[in-house]
């Protein structure tokens, strides 16, 4: 028994230690539903997803939504989002609800819909921002209208076992709670309404539930090295490999073959790490003042493109970034007085889509750091980065035995000689 519960207790820990992300304490996905006005069997309630994680965001295919109905309750109609089932109806005649389901399964909608089917920060096919990039990209939104329902706070009965996948696993949800009823403000500012009722979800992530496996890795290089550090061996894992494709493959010129599939399976390029994604850091030049680093990100997967991407890095130096060429950037303060972090991040219509896998399948950018002369050196592996995470996930990284290390003296130049015995003959002379 005492085995049993020591079991137990050790899952608990592990499983809140995933979903703490240190350079992300606060970082959750909230789900609040607001409900706005009473209908004769039930309530209209405005529905709002907020994605409060920094760097982490919800790609595409997008989000998907559900939960168990506390009573007998059913969708009579949505806007903004759709069920993807309907579920049996067949015991009512007349108006047929949009769904029957005890537990329901919910989607956005995607760009274009008829404008009758629009809500706000809806219609974006699920795909929402992070909120340390673009909050006003971070929220999706959608309606709904739930029948055989109570009609007053006292008999409404708040919904239970949410989930959300965004695309897939990987979040948590907790108990819906009422909290403080919403406050909104009229179009002309002069007016404040409130919801009748108001409830939080909020759902964490867990990069463990996620996947098994890291989802990508880094390399590491240094013009005071000529070795190269790849990535480790199967650093994500080697499932993949005997459904690989060689870079030069026939395969890749059929049509098709680009196209993601409904289970978002990958076409990888084959590699000695199998990673969908390697993040390269090549330690550029060294000047009195400042050190230059360049950033290379490759996308391996030849049926996924990064509509939005972000790149989180942990590194000593990142408190005095003087300039960033080609990504934007934000410096992350998960601890005020610590400046370490930043996020990378993609130009608008420049290089914000990071393509599949193939010659455009990559990103770059280069960072002008100045040093600080009471702590900077290349030794021990100081250029290098601490921790790195591409969408949110964190990436391995080479053992540290194995970085580029500084050479013990500097080789010597033949062509320099001839003029040091000048410059010595004429200091002679003189």
């Amino acid at each position: 028994m005492r085995l049993v519960i020591l079991v137990l207790c050790v899952i608990v820990l592990f499983s809140y230690a995933d979903a703490y992300d240190p350079l992300d304490p606060n970082g959750n996905v909230t789900i609040k539903w607001d409900i706005v006005s009473w209908t004769a069997d039930g309530y209209v309630a405005d529905v709002t997803l907020y994605n409060f994680q920094v760097f982490r965001h919800i790609m595409n295919p997008g989000w998907t939504m559900g939960w168990t109905w506390a009573k007998k309750e059913v969708i009579w109609s949505m806007v903004g989002a759709q069920t993807t089932e309907q579920g049996d109806c067949s015991k009512f005649k007349g108006n047929i609800p949009h769904c029957c389901k005890k537990i329901p399964t919910v989607v956005d909608l995607l760009p274009g819909v008829p404008y009758n089917q629009q809500f706000q920060n809806c219609c974006k096919g699920g795909v929402v921002a992070a909120w340390g990039q673009d909050p006003s990209m971070a929220i999706s939104s959608f309606q709904i209208s739930v029948g055989q329902a109570g009609t007053s706070n006292k008999t409404v009965k708040l919904p239970k076992n949410f989930t959300l996948l965004a695309p897939g696993p990987g979040y948590t949800c907790g108990p819906a709670k009422v909290v403080p009823s919403t406050t909104f403000l009229t179009q002309d500012k002069r007016r404040k309404t409130q919801a009748l009722m108001t409830w939080n979800v909020t759902c964490t992530y867990s990069q463990f539930l996620a996947r098994k496996n890291p989802a990508c890795c880094v390399s590491l290089s240094s013009f005071y090295n000529e070795t190269i550090t790849p990535c480790p061996s199967c650093a994500c894992g080697c499932q993949n490999k005997k459904n690989c494709v060689k870079s030069d493959s026939k395969i890749l010129s059929m049509v098709g073959v680009h196209t993601p599939k409904k289970d978002n399976e990958p076409l990888m390029q084959c590699t000695h790490h199998m990673c969908p994604i390697r993040v390269h850091w090549h330690v550029k030049q060294n000047y009195k003042d400042y050190w230059r680093v360049k950033i290379a990100i490759t996308n391996f997967n030849y049926r996924m493109n990064y509509s939005l991407w972000t790149l989180a890095i942990q590194h000593p130096n990142l408190n005095n970034v003087t300039q960033v060429f080609s990504f934007d950037y934000k410096p992350i303060l998960p601890y005020e007085s610590i400046n370490d972090t930043g996020m990378f991040f993609g130009m608008k219509y420049y290089n914000d889509l990071l393509m599949e896998a193939g010659p455009t399948g990559n990103v770059q950018s280069e960072v002008l750091l100045q040093k600080d002369k009471d702590t900077f050196t290349f030794k021990q592996g100081w250029a290098f980065p601490r921790k790195v995470y591409f969408n949110g996930d964190e990436c391995m990284l080479p053992p540290p035995d194995s970085y580029p290390f500084l050479p013990n003296s500097a080789p010597i130049r033949l062509s320099a000689f001839p003029a040091l015995i000048l410059s010595l003959i004429f200091l002679l002379v003189l």
